[in-house]
């Protein structure tokens, strides 16, 4: 499992990384040849879901977000990503921003 910085998930990804730590390996059983299929075609559906996008930086921008992304142990466009994702369900919020 790749390492990850604990102040960086919230509350349901540290029960995750906890659950998977815990879980006793030897006693996974290989799926069936029909879930194999079914799994197969259910990751092909959701990757061919996924568009691709091509955006013009800055050099120079694209070089901290480079930076940043190797800090995290991430590939920048995975940082990018998650950027996005986040901002575009309401999870991304700034820490100086006062409430209310």
């Amino acid at each position: 499992m790749r390492s990850y910085d604990p102040k960086y998930i919230d509350s349901e990804e540290k029960q995750l990384v906890e659950s998977v730590k815990k879980a006793d390996l030897t006693k996974l059983k290989r799926p069936s040849k029909k879930l194999q299929g079914q799994l197969r075609k259910a990751a092909r559906a959701y990757v061919e879901r996924e568009a691709k996008m091509n955006i013009r930086i800055a050099p120079s921008e694209l070089a901290r977000i480079k930076a940043k992304a190797e800090r995290e142990g991430l590939k920048y466009q995975t940082l990018v990503k998650s950027v996005l994702h986040k901002y575009v369900t309401g999870q991304l919020v700034e820490k100086n921003k006062k409430v209310g």
